[in-house]
């Protein structure tokens, strides 16, 4: 298998590759544990909008990890499939096994490079660890042509340790070199300059392709990207809605439409479909469970919305006074009232593709009976809401307890009182609960039906669209000793989407452990 130059054109422009990692380093966020499901929709999507290199997944972790890598690469069409390892032998050898049904795959294998890793977490010398990247970096090249290699905690490792680093890794075979920000400490002037000097002072450079990784402790993961790859990187490391540890990795849609805006500076190009990063947008934050702020470039519900008198004057006269985009440029249709309770089932389909959602049969006919339920409470039904309500119907689909019915007695009278029934493998079973407040009340008859020991994290509440007949939606996280499972729920009625949120987070809950109890019996 061939590997691109770092210095491939087409035309003036320098193509950048797009790596996404939003199924290993994006999973790897507290709550954003995805199904095996949702990982091959989510690498279906990401291969049809042209990503260039989708990492899988991190084969060794557990037996699920493998399975979705594999079949990632046995399904994925065009993009290439990468597994990470970690230097281990055993690591290397298992992500080798995982991509090679790929029709391109590539092990991803990395080791810390800084003083305070090496002392620290490796507890290993500067020559220990050349040692170990020539080995690994060897027996990766043994089962596949295209292999990466990272150097964790780049941006605070010496200059000159982290280029004997590059240049042994190099020798030994990767074809693509990582100089990750992996704890997103540097500056945009530090990260460029750093690019620059290892491609300059490494003999072999020109050999291998050089990638940025940001993270976003700072805010700077996406100029850190940029200024990387002024500094001569032609791969980009990135996450859709940029998701990630801690405070997430450089944004994938970001990274795409800087580049694509503005082109006047940046003398570069992906191959990405812009037209579809809503609807990948929409589908990582459903799978995840991870609501997008408001005010988010690109895919934000306010990023191409105009409150100000000043603002809405400039744009009907020309959008260009406020807009450096369109909001088809990113596959974003505007709301509309065209919805209401005389829809039928044509319409409704029309409108789900203009939204980018697409469902199998019985997923759309669930949906439509909830849209009509829906537009008889409601006067007018806005993208928004058909939206939260196809993501409920997709995220309870296969739910092993499902919420009957739910009637609270709340006031200045207390005790706040709450009569909840479910229905289950074991039957329909009600319980009554008092609580402080009715939010309390509700989720305390759910422990009483379900006991569990997990604890609730997170409650919050937002209004899909305006007016008081909005519908809520509700967003909880619960946390048991290694766990984080986050979940939504959406109802005209606050306290039902709180009751809906908190039983289909207890439902991934119970599906996860049924999964690794699975994977142990496999195992054994």
């Amino acid at each position: 298998m061939s590997t691109q130059s770092p210095t491939q054109t087409t035309g003036t422009r320098d193509r950048v590759l797009i790596f996404d990692t939003t199924l290993r380093d994006g999973e790897q966020c507290p709550g954003a544990t995805m199904t095996f499901d949702e990982k091959l929709a989510v690498a279906e999507l990401l291969d049809t909008m042209g990503v260039d290199i989708i990492e899988a997944g991190f084969p060794i972790a557990s037996i699920g990890d493998f399975e979705a890598v594999s079949e990632i690469a046995r399904r994925t069409k065009r993009a290439t499939i990468a597994g990470l390892a970690r230097a281990i032998t055993a690591d290397i050898a298992r992500a080798g096994e995982a991509v090679r049904h790929a029709q391109r795959g590539r092990i991803h294998t990395f080791v810390s490079t800084s003083p305070i890793h090496l002392a620290h977490q490796m507890r290993k010398t500067q020559d220990e660890v050349l040692d170990i990247i020539l080995k690994t970096v060897a027996q990766a090249r043994d089962l596949v042509e295209d292999v990466e290699w990272s150097a964790m905690d780049a941006t605070r490792t010496p200059i000159d340790y982290l280029c004997r680093c590059v240049e042994a890794a190099i020798k030994a075979g990767a074809t693509t070199i990582n100089l990750p920000d992996t704890v997103g400490y540097a500056t945009p002037a530090e990260y460029r300059e750093m690019f620059r000097s290892v491609r300059e002072r490494v003999p072999n450079a020109d050999r291998a392709i050089f990638s940025v990784h940001c993270h976003n402790d700072l805010g700077l993961a996406i100029a850190n990207s940029l200024a990387g790859i002024e500094g001569g990187a032609r791969q980009v490391e990135c996450t859709i809605n940029g998701i990630g540890e801690r405070a997430g990795n450089a944004a994938l849609e970001e990274i795409v439409m800087a580049i694509r805006t503005r082109a006047d500076v940046m003398p570069y190009e992906t191959g990405i479909e812009s037209q579809m990063l809503t609807r990948a947008s929409k589908l990582v934050s459903h799978a995840t469970n991870f609501p997008v702020q408001f005010n988010k470039a690109i895919v934000g519900r306010n990023a191409f919305a105009h409150e100000s008198g000043i603002h809405q004057d400039g744009m009907l006269k020309n959008s260009e006074t406020y807009e450096i985009m369109t909001p088809a440029s990113v596959g974003l249709t505007k709301t509309s009232l065209v919805m209401g309770k005389h829809s039928g089932r044509a319409a409704f389909r029309s409108k789900l593709d203009d939204l980018g959602l697409h469902l199998s049969d019985n997923q759309f006919q669930d949906a439509f009976e909830r849209f009509k339920a829906l537009a008889d409470r409601k006067k007018h039904v806005y993208d928004e809401d058909i939206e939260a309500l196809v993501d409920e119907n997709l995220a309870t689909a296969q739910d092993r307890i499902r919420l009957v019915s739910l009637s609270v007695i709340a006031g200045t009278r207390g005790p706040q009182r709450a009569t909840l029934r479910i229905q289950d493998e074991a039957g329909s079973r009600i319980e009554e609960a008092d609580g402080n407040g009715p939010v309390d009340a509700v989720f305390n008859a759910i422990r009483a039906l379900v006991p569990h020991e997990a604890q609730l994290d997170l409650y919050d509440v937002h209004a899909v669209t305006g007016g008081t007949d909005a519908q809520a939606e509700v967003t909880v996280r619960l946390r048991d000793a290694d766990r984080s499972i986050t979940a939504r729920g959406a109802d005209p009625d606050t306290l039902v989407a709180s009751a809906k949120a908190y039983l289909s987070a207890l439902n991934k809950f119970s599906a996860q452990a049924v999964r690794l109890h699975a994977q142990h019996a496999a195992a054994e």
